[in-house]
């Protein structure tokens, strides 16, 4: 089953100071971290505060590339978790043939955003994220660092509002 989810936000994981994009259900509670890395986070956060840089960015050259060939990018799905890291697709449509992309998570997101198209999650992502583990990394491989200090990191990402989140807000 797949649920339907926005960009909350980005906030940092305070240990790590990594980059964290918060996913949130549309119509729902649930949430989903994913960690991601600085320039990925900058392209979102540059679309979430509605910034036109002077020239385009990765993500604004695909969007424009869709544009000028007539593809429509009609939804991504976060499509699985395997070994602490995310998995997506990009799902494209053009001349009625369906097209679907393997993508990061994060530039998947970035995309979505660009071209106001839905974002999915398979509901077993979510399930399989309640047992990410969060012990601190050095290293960013898998995209999910974080730490298991808190036992209550989970019920924090789920009842995070908005406002949560500082100026990188929907």
């Amino acid at each position: 089953m797949l649920i339907e989810m926005k960009v909350a936000g980005i906030t940092m994981d305070p240990l790590s100071n990594t980059p964290i994009v918060i996913l949130k259900e549309v119509n729902g509670t649930r949430a989903l971290p994913i960690w991601i890395g600085i320039l990925e986070a900058s392209a979102i956060a540059t679309q979430l505060g509605d910034v036109t840089p002077p020239r385009p960015m990765t993500h604004d050259l695909i969007k424009n590339v869709f544009t000028d060939l007539n593809i429509t990018l009609t939804s991504i799905e976060v499509t699985d978790l395997k070994d602490n890291t995310f998995f997506a697709t990009i799902h494209l449509s053009m001349s009625n043939k369906k097209i679907s992309v393997d993508a990061r998570p994060s530039d998947a997101i970035a995309l979505a955003l660009r071209n106001n198209s839905p974002i999915f999650v398979n509901e077993d992502v979510v399930v399989k994220s309640r047992g990410i583990d969060l012990k601190h990394d050095e290293s960013d491989e898998k995209g999910t660092k974080g730490h298991d200090d808190d036992p209550n990191w989970t019920e924090i990402l789920e009842n995070l509002s908005p406002e949560d989140f500082g100026k990188y807000k929907m």
